[in-house]
């Protein structure tokens, strides 16, 4: 069950210790490993840029216990918005220990709202493993939802909030929710909490896949996408996601992609940080949903 949970309104003054392993907006195709996670890159700017749009970030915060991964997509493509997109990456350096993934993702959009220039934008996705109970919180900002396989039904499906929703606050606050950084100020953002089991891979992406094009011009989508990753098989994660782009790239028949391309997988290795008493476990994830 994929649960939504709702950040509170009050500021949050909660904060983690983290240190960021990885990031940037060059090319790469390379993975790391941190507690739990298993994460693999692949990332090409438009055209052989040296950097685009897409912003690719892992950070471990909380002794091991909590791992962060971010993938962004500025508006635009290539060197043309490599500098905005390195602004982007400091702003996620600056506020990466805000406990809060909701406040976060806030902090995100309040200040690259000031730093974008001529209606620039950015979708965004934060991901917050908490390896002690194997969740995974999902705050999107107007990104593409990502793909999620789970080992246990040998399924593909779409990371989104089911009927049941949580509120952190304890009531439904209301307002703009969820849209791109720099869109609107004081804008909200949602939490689903994923469960996951060890195998269990989970795949986002930026829009370049689901805006492929065949040579009718019929846009691949959300839905064709995952239809054709469901025709991939039993995935292996060190490979999926070069085989994904194969495979849009098959849809789109002929000429190359429009657009930077960045594919960020997760595998869930089920490897465990070292041990902390319950009472730290539990002042960790009630920061994180907002109860600190």
């Amino acid at each position: 069950m994929v649960t939504a949970i709702e950040p509170k309104t009050q500021e949050q003054t909660a904060s983690l210790q983290c240190m960021e392993v990885w990031g940037g907006n060059e090319a790469v195709d390379d993975a790391i490993s941190v507690p739990g996670i298993d994460a693999i890159v692949h990332s090409r700017p438009h055209a052989g840029s040296g950097r685009g749009g897409d912003i690719y970030y892992v950070s471990v915060c909380g002794a091991g216990e909590i791992s962060r991964f971010l993938v962004a997509d500025v508006s635009g493509h290539g060197e043309s918005v490599g500098d905005l997109a390195s602004k982007l990456r400091r702003l996620m350096r600056k506020y990466i220990g805000s406990a809060n993934p909701s406040r976060l993702a806030m902090r995100l959009n309040n200040e690259f709202g000031e730093l974008s220039q001529d209606g620039k934008f950015a979708t965004a996705l934060v991901m917050t493993y908490f390896a002690p109970s194997d969740y995974l919180i999902v705050t999107n900002a107007g990104h593409p939802r990502p793909l999620w396989y789970q080992v246990s039904s040998g399924t593909w499906s779409v990371i989104h909030a089911g009927d049941e929703r949580i509120a952190a606050s304890g009531s439904e606050s209301v307002g703009v929710r969820n849209l791109p950084l720099g869109i609107i100020g004081g804008t909200e953002y949602e939490q689903l909490a994923v469960p996951l089991r060890e195998g269990d891979i989970v795949v986002a992406y930026t829009d370049s896949l689901v805006e492929a094009s065949n040579d009718t011009g019929d846009q691949l989508g959300e839905q064709g996408l995952l239809r054709l990753v469901r025709g991939l098989g039993t995935p292996d994660a060190e490979t999926i996601g070069h085989r994904v782009e194969q495979a849009v790239a098959g849809y789109r028949e002929a000429g190359e992609a429009d657009d930077d391309l960045t594919v960020l997988v997760l595998s869930h290795n089920a490897a465990s940080p070292e041990k902390q008493g319950l009472a730290e476990k539990i002042r960790v994830l009630g920061r994180m949903v907002g109860l600190g």
